[in-house]
């Protein structure tokens, strides 16, 4: 048997013939591989891979170079966001919108709602609250108990004015009031002493009370419960009078001449005499054909009063809204002067005008008459009627005396007024409810006044949280002047649903 023996010598002279190809995985012939060329393409990787490096750090400049481009104007976009100034409102909203916050607003607009302040027990404080010391430390920030009296005294006018408009052509038979613990005692009137031609009742037979020479223009009120007695510290005779309504009213209104006031012995030619405006003092003491004058009845029924209740602690407080606050001031005169030993008298006023001189605001001020005026700086019936700027406007610490020709001026000038007391001074743009660009007529409007107290803690101090007053009678009279988002809430309300707290909405003082 023959025996086969490899031959190696042509084994490996074919093997270096071959080598691998990276490509495929097939065996293909090739020359020998020489050091040299090996050694150039290493140099040509690394030259590429220093091109490629090059190109990427380009790439990388060019993208930083967008990046810091982008961050800049997200950065300019950020600045001209200001959200310093935003992130309160934003804040504002996450916190309107939280489920407390959502059940306090159902509660306010609910027509079910009516829940009040309550109530502490005055004592012997009801006369700082009366204005013994003018009010010093009680009304910026507002004192609690001082907010709920006001707001009382707001809603005796507003009883007022219901029952004028429940029977504008006759009397009332009966006035709402919003306290239980009082009672009406006296009916007031108001007669004008301006007389219009009969063909306007022709014309307007159904507005014929609009032209009526006499008009029922409020109530005096007296607290006869023990226990209400009690709490306030004295038993209190309240003068209720509502603002303008008839067509004679709105006459009287627009005559802005100062009149002498009624004196035991006037000088006519003394130009520093107590003045009033001339429409007011028409009303308030002209005397109709079938009734006394205004003032005439006012002072009997308080006179009686105070002769009734003699030996108890008395106070007196009269209140008004706009035409109402004018004459509040003249019956607080006229009583502090005609009705002998006078109790405390102090006047609360909403929205009231300028009513008189600097020396019938002197002679207020001389014989212990308190008085506080709610004033919205929105409000323009609060500006007339006058020409000069008023004493209380004028600097802290400046001399009466100082400007004799402008005080020589004034004196002489028949519109010359200055306004009387104490001022709350309150601002529409602070409630979160009502429009910051309401109209005239809102920002006039009691309810609108009443709301504003409620919610007023101090000039630097946003609105109160926990402000208790209903806010369904402020959409029923100033709708379009309620901001939207609360018009919208409370339509779903009256549709019988419940507020949604998964609702995101805007902030109450965006909208």
């Amino acid at each position: 048997m023959q025996t086969l023996t490899p031959n190696t010598d042509l084994f490996h002279a074919k093997r270096r013939y071959f080598t691998c190809s990276t490509q495929t995985s097939t065996i293909i012939p090739t020359k020998p591989l020489s050091v040299f060329p090996a050694r150039k393409t290493n140099r040509e990787h690394l030259r590429n891979l220093e091109n490629v490096l090059k190109t990427s750090s380009n790439s990388i400049d060019n993208f930083n170079v967008k990046v810091s481009s982008r961050q800049d104007k997200t950065t300019t976009l950020l600045e001209g966001l200001n959200l310093a100034r935003l992130w309160p409102q934003v804040k504002a909203a996450v916190d309107e919108m939280s489920p407390k916050n959502l059940k306090r607003l159902q509660r306010l607009l609910s027509k079910s709602s009516e829940e009040r302040s309550p109530k502490n027990k005055l004592g012997s404080k009801w006369r700082e609250l009366h204005g013994l010391n003018n009010w010093a430390g009680l009304l910026d920030p507002l004192d609690q108990n001082l907010r709920r009296e006001l707001v009382r005294y707001g809603e005796f006018v507003q009883a007022a004015y219901h029952a004028f408009h429940s029977d504008p052509e006759g009397s009332p038979r009966d006035v709402a009031l919003p306290d239980g613990s009082y009672k009406v005692t006296k009916s007031l009137y108001a007669t004008s002493s301006v007389r219009l031609p009969k063909w306007i009742d022709d014309v307007a037979p159904d507005l014929r009370w609009m032209t009526k020479q006499t008009s029922w223009v409020g109530y005096v009120a007296v607290c006869d419960d023990p226990k209400e007695i009690r709490r306030m510290g004295r038993r209190e005779i309240v003068i209720a009078l509502r603002g303008t309504a008839t067509l004679l009213e709105w006459s009287e209104n627009f005559r802005p001449n100062l009149v002498s006031m009624p004196e035991p012995k006037p000088d006519p030619s003394d130009p520093t005499r107590p003045k009033v405006e001339c429409g007011f003092n028409s009303l308030y003491t002209t005397v109709s054909q079938h009734a006394p004058s205004l003032a005439d009845s006012l002072v009997a029924e308080i006179s009686r009063l105070v002769d009734l209740f003699a030996g108890e602690e008395l106070s007196i407080s009269v209140t008004g809204h706009s035409l109402g606050a004018a004459i509040a001031l003249l019956a607080a005169d006229d009583i502090a002067e005609r009705v002998p030993h006078a109790p405390p008298v102090s006047v609360f006023s909403f929205g009231g005008p300028r009513v008189g001189n600097r020396e019938f605001a002197d002679r207020l001020d001389s014989k212990g008459v308190k008085v506080l005026r709610v004033v919205n700086s929105q409000d323009v019936v609060t500006k007339v009627p006058g020409i000069f700027t008023d004493n209380d406007n004028n600097k802290q610490g400046q001399n009466r005396n100082n400007g004799g020709i402008r005080e020589m001026v004034e004196r002489n000038n028949p519109w010359a007024y200055s306004h009387v007391g104490a001022e709350l001074r309150l601002d529409m743009k602070m409630s979160p409810y009502l429009k910051p660009n309401a109209d005239v007529a809102c920002c006039h409007d009691l309810e609108a006044y009443l709301h504003l107290v409620d919610g007023f803690l101090a000039s630097n101090c946003p609105f109160r949280t926990n402000a208790k007053r209903s806010l369904r009678k402020l959409l029923d009279e100033q709708r379009s002047n309620v901001k939207v988002l609360y018009t919208g809430k409370s339509l779903r309300l009256n549709r019988g649903t419940v507020l949604d707290y998964g609702d995101v909405l805007p902030s109450p003082s965006s909208s």
